[in-house]
């Protein structure tokens, strides 16, 4: 394969640093050293890096992001933060996903968002694949780029979950970019929003004439931004407006519009295993997504209704001792929180907080002051300041309590939750307070609960 030769005259004979060594650093390493066996590497990393190969030097520790500028390439791997760098020369910094699409954008199509984009990648790959499509799946959910790549032929279409660490370094775009939505989120890695947008926006901004943009025209953010390049084609779609090219909803049809022209319609009423407004967005992009690559309607109709909803989003637990549990880990931001809370009406019980990234909570306080909850659990960092807050927005909660003691909030679910209510883990929060990841947290609130039964 051609692009693998040019990925290596890329990179061969220069003095690499693989920055980070988790699963998309690692995988960075096998390449190199499957197509490049003796060439000295570096790998930096806070955490201890055990490796044998003694054309490795490891750099470790506190002082691991010391000396950048003695390397000619830097493999920035997605949980490194450059937002404190502004003195160093980012000509110099890559990733995986930067050199994946310099080589295999064409093939390449790329889903980025705050919210909705594992759903909607997965949604894309699922069509794809039961219409016998050639398809690989990988980015930031499942397998690392470059761990696809012995597998790419020239028809092969890569379906690639992009986040906005991913995103921030790269300089080629997807031939395909979707973007879902755009909320305030990972400050904590990127400081202002302003630089988080701007990296969720490289998903565009490096399209060239012939790709394909599709975006939410709902979005305010987006609609705001307005920072698309003029050499796309772009395809729109919505909930509330009638789309001239894309898609929108009317009357519980999805419509595909091209030229004004309608292409298609058809009814979304058989599709309640993706509830709530928020999926209809990940459906609407991805029945585009799927369209733009021929696939007939017929069959995204049919494999739209084959698809299962993923682990930790809004996830049916079960109803254990008269209770309907769901989890929905996945949710880090309030606007996520909201969603769910929509998606399933009638909340008895909710759980929030976690690790506290600074975010601003004030209209979720506003959705819950309009549609009461009767039990709230607030935990970890983010909870005890959503507490403090809603006392001082004079909100007012009927039952609620505040621990850092998960087993002591699964008991606060059962003892509070009544008959045939529902009780919803989807924390508006990052999970770092206590857990690896929101997977991690999920699975333990799953676990916990079914001990009940």
């Amino acid at each position: 394969m051609n692009q693998i030769s040019d990925i290596i005259q890329h990179i061969s004979q220069k003095k690499i640093l693989i920055l980070g060594f988790g699963r998309e650093g690692k995988s960075t390493y096998h390449f190199i050293r499957e197509h490049l066996p003796f060439q000295h590497i570096f790998i930096a990393d806070k955490n201890e890096v055990t490796i044998s190969d003694p054309n490795v030097t490891l750099i470790m520790g506190e002082n691991y992001l010391s000396n950048l500028d003695q390397f000619d390439l830097i493999f920035k791997t997605p949980g490194i933060s450059i937002q404190n760098m502004d003195s160093f020369d980012k000509k110099k910094f890559t990733s995986q996903t930067d050199l994946f699409l310099q080589y295999f954008s064409n093939q390449t199509i790329g889903i980025t968002g705050t919210k909705g984009k594992s759903t909607t990648s997965s949604l894309i790959y699922h069509i794809l694949k039961e219409s016998k499509k050639d398809v690989l799946f990988g980015g930031n959910i499942g397998i690392p780029l470059f761990d696809l790549i012995p597998s790419i032929n020239p028809d092969t279409i890569i379906v690639s979950e992009l986040s906005a660490h991913q995103l921030e370094s790269i300089h080629k775009s997807p031939h395909i970019s979707v973007l879902l939505n755009l909320f305030q989120e990972h400050l904590d890695h990127f400081q202002t929003v302003e630089k988080y947008f701007n990296a969720k926006w490289n998903i565009n901004k490096y399209q060239e004439l012939g790709d394909l943009f599709i975006y939410s025209n709902d979005d305010l953010t987006i609609d705001k931004e307005q920072k698309w390049n003029s050499k796309t084609t772009n395809l729109a779609f919505s909930q509330s407006k009638i789309i001239e090219n894309g898609a929108y909803i009317d009357h519980n049809h999805l419509i595909i519009k091209t030229n004004n022209q309608i292409e298609h319609s058809f009814a979304i009423t058989d599709l309640s295993h993706l509830p709530g407004k928020h999926n209809l967005n990940n459906i609407m992009a991805a029945v585009l997504a799927c369209r733009s690559k021929g696939i007939s309607f017929s069959e995204i109709e049919s494999h739209l209704k084959t698809f299962k909803g993923l682990e930790h989003r809004i996830e049916y637990v079960g109803h254990i001792n008269g209770v309907d549990y769901y989890n929905d880990s996945i949710s880090t931001i309030p606007e996520a929180t909201i969603s769910a809370l929509k998606a399933l009406e009638n909340v008895s019980t909710l759980i929030l907080g976690g690790f506290d990234r600074g975010i601003d909570y004030s209209k979720l306080y506003e959705y819950i002051d309009q549609h009461p909850i009767e039990n709230i659990a607030f935990t970890g960092p983010a909870g005890h300041r959503m507490l403090e807050e809603w006392k001082n927005h004079n909100k007012s909660i009927t039952n609620f309590i505040l621990t850092d003691n998960y087993n002591e909030i699964i008991l606060f679910c059962k003892t509070n939750t009544h008959k045939n209510g529902k009780c919803l883990l989807s924390p508006a929060a990052a999970s770092y307070d206590q857990f690896k990841n929101f997977e991690e947290r999920g699975t333990y609130f799953k676990n916990q609960i079914k001990k009940q039964s």
